[in-house]
C-alpha cells in the first residue's frame, strides 16, 4: 500500500494528474478540489489510496487528510466505488458533506454525481454515526459558502466555495465571478476559468 506520494506535478488532467517521484511518473486520480490546488511544475504531497482490480492498479490522491479519510468512509458504503467517491468529493467539501449526512439531507445528496435516492439514504444510514470521526468535520466548521451549496443552488456558489477553500477572500473573487458566464459549463470548467482570471490557471 502506498500511503502518500511526494513529488513534482508534471501534468494536470480533468480527473487526474501525473506526479514524478524520483523519475517515476505516477498517474493519480483526484477530486476537482484537490486538482484545483495543484500547480504544474511544483512539488505536492498527496495522501493516496490504491485500488486493486483484476485489470488495473489505480491510485487515488487527496491533498488533505480530511478528504482522504472521508474517501475511505465513502468506499466502505455498499455501492459506492472509488469513481463515485471522487465525484462526491468534487461536488461537496468534506464539511458540507458531513453536514448533509448529519442532517439526513437526502435532497442535497441526490444532486451529487452517481447518487440516487437509495444511495443517498444508504450514505446517511451507514455514515451518520461515523462521519464525526473525521478530524474537523463538525457542523460548526461549515463555511457560509458551503451553506449556500446546501441551500440549493447555482454553480456560482460551488465555485465560490472552492475558491474560498483555496484561501481567496470573498471580496477578491466576487468581481471575477460576476464577469464569468455562469450559464455555460459545469462547476469544474467554471472553477478553472475563475482560477485563470485570478492568475492561477493551469
Amino acid at each position: 500500500m502506498i500511503g502518500y506520494l511526494r513529488g513534482q506535478v508534471t501534468h494536470i488532467f480533468l480527473d487526474a494528474c501525473f506526479i514524478d517521484v524520483h523519475g517515476v511518473g505516477y498517474r493519480v486520480y483526484a477530486s476537482q478540489a484537490t486538482l484545483a490546488q495543484l500547480e504544474q511544475g511544483q512539488e505536492a504531497m498527496l495522501y493516496t489510496y490504491m485500488n486493486v482490480r483484476e485489470d488495473a492498479l489505480q491510485l487515488y490522491g487527496f491533498i488533505t487528510e480530511e478528504e482522504y479519510k472521508l474517501f475511505l468512509l465513502l468506499i466502505g458504503v455498499s455501492g459506492i466505488g472509488p469513481k463515485v467517491g471522487l465525484g462526491i468529493l468534487s461536488g461537496l467539501s468534506p464539511q458540507a458533506f458531513s453536514l448533509a449526512v448529519a442532517n439526513a439531507d437526502v435532497k442535497t445528496l441526490v444532486k451529487l454525481p452517481g447518487i440516487g435516492k437509495k444511495s443517498a439514504e444508504r450514505l446517511v444510514l451507514e455514515l451518520k454515526d461515523k462521519i464525526g470521526t473525521i478530524g474537523q468535520l463538525a457542523a460548526d466548521t461549515v463555511s457560509q459558502a458551503d451553506v449556500s451549496i446546501l441551500a440549493g443552488e447555482q454553480p456560482e456558489n460551488e465555485v465560490l466555495a472552492a475558491l474560498l477553500s483555496l484561501g481567496y477572500r470573498e471580496e477578491e473573487v466576487a468581481p471575477v465571478l460576476a464577469s464569468l458566464d455562469m450559464g455555460t459549463g459545469d462547476t469544474a470548467q467554471l472553477l478553472k476559468k475563475a482560477l485563470a482570471a485570478l492568475g492561477k490557471g493551469k
